[in-house]
């Protein structure tokens, strides 16, 4: 496994749609796998493969560290609620802003080996789900933000202050 770089925000990659994924090929596979390992390095909730520069339809998501997803071709058939909370991106770093996004979504997507799933997810996994599901579809969530974005600390730098503390 290897760590990918993060595209940022103004990277024309980011603003393209993603192609759907046919067959799971051992590349892809470990672009899986390297998007895991990225989005935990970056202290990340999630990850999509624009986001590493890759145009095509596949994100992980694991918002509590036990309950790593992978969503091959994912999409949302039914949403309900609504939820309005603070959101960042890996791809928009130091930076958050505050969205409105649906309380549950039913997904339906593909694993890793392309059997088909659907996964029924609330609170912090739908809104995971919402945000890195855009992304394949070249949206940022700096376009859905009410108010303006506000500067935040990047997790390394708390981490690295920490360290110094002790």
């Amino acid at each position: 496994m290897a760590l990918r770089q993060i595209r940022t925000e103004g990277d024309p990659v980011l603003a393209k749609k993603c192609r759907p994924v046919d067959k799971m090929t051992l590349r892809l596979k470990i672009l899986v796998e390297d998007m895991f390992e990225t989005m935990y390095d970056a202290y990340g909730v999630g990850l999509a493969a624009p986001q590493v520069g890759v145009l095509r339809r596949i994100a992980v998501i694991d918002v509590d560290g036990e309950h790593p997803y992978c969503f091959v071709n994912p999409e949302i058939i039914e949403m309900s609620g609504e939820q309005t909370g603070d959101e960042g991106c890996l791809s928009v770093p130091g930076k958050t802003g505050t969205v409105t996004r649906p309380e549950r979504v039913k997904v339906r997507a593909y694993d890793i080996n392309m059997k088909p799933f659907e996964l029924e997810a609330e609170g912090l996994l739908a809104r995971a789900c919402c945000h890195e599901f855009d992304h394949l579809d070249g949206v940022l969530y700096v376009s859905k933000v009410e108010g303006p974005l506000r500067d935040v600390q990047p997790y390394e730098e708390i981490e690295e202050e920490e360290e110094t503390e002790e």
